[in-house]
């Protein structure tokens, strides 16, 4: 909120002071932390936690982390939503939507981030899920020349960014309009899900890009 205000009234209030004021007027972040549960897999493939909770990137495509999240719609109905994000700016850099979350889902989130960025060769970071532990994915980071990077069992902070992401989405968006009038449609809410994604990526300034949007961001280093 202290970015955006002071970005569009070009002024440099201290944030203490903007949280004054909304409480005045009685406007609170919808933000919340959410615990995820861990679901037990047999991996066929494991790998170290390379990543080590060092979320921190010096450039563009050297660190990635993904995951899959779960949305409602309808009467019970379940879509998914894989992302990989990029630590440098947390921009997101690909993501697929789906109705079932599987290999295909995960595989195809990847092979958009490659066709994006063709020549990059990032330390890539993911929870023990079954698509992550599979072959079919490892095989695919060998050929592009990516290290893989996983967390530890049960340690949902060792993918701190993308489960903070998650947050976001869900409370930023998906919550509020599921409170409101809900999902009727998969199509639908996956429109609502897209335009958040763009406009987090191209309009939300964030404190990690010095108050400029992850696109942004990225424009000036490149």
């Amino acid at each position: 909120m202290t970015l955006t205000v002071n970005r569009k009234l070009s002024k440099k209030y201290n944030h203490k002071r903007i949280y004054r004021l909304m409480k005045i007027l009685g406007i609170r972040s919808v933000t919340r932390r959410k615990k995820n549960e861990y679901v037990k897999t047999n991996p066929h493939h494991i790998a170290d936690n390379i990543l080590n909770r060092d979320f921190t990137a010096s450039k563009a495509n050297e660190k990635w982390v993904t995951d899959v999240t779960e949305f409602k719609y309808g009467n019970g109905k379940k879509s998914y939503l894989s992302a990989i994000m990029d630590l440098y700016d947390n921009s997101i850099v690909a993501f697929q939507f789906g109705h079932s979350n599987n290999n295909k889902l995960v595989f195809d989130t990847l092979k958009e981030a490659i066709k994006k960025n063709p020549k990059a060769e990032p330390l890539i970071h993911s929870d023990r899920g079954f698509q992550y532990t599979s072959y079919g994915f490892e095989r695919m980071l060998k050929l592009q020349g990516m290290t893989q990077s996983m967390s530890r069992t049960g340690k949902c902070i060792d993918n701190g960014p993308m489960e903070s992401y998650w947050g976001k989405i869900k409370s930023e968006r998906y919550y509020l309009i599921l409170k409101k009038e809900g999902y009727d449609t998969f199509e639908g809410l996956k429109k609502d899900i897209e335009d958040y994604i763009e406009c987090y990526n191209n309009e939300r300034p964030q404190k990690k890009c010095d108050g400029y949007t992850p696109i942004e961001y990225r424009m000036m280093a490149a």
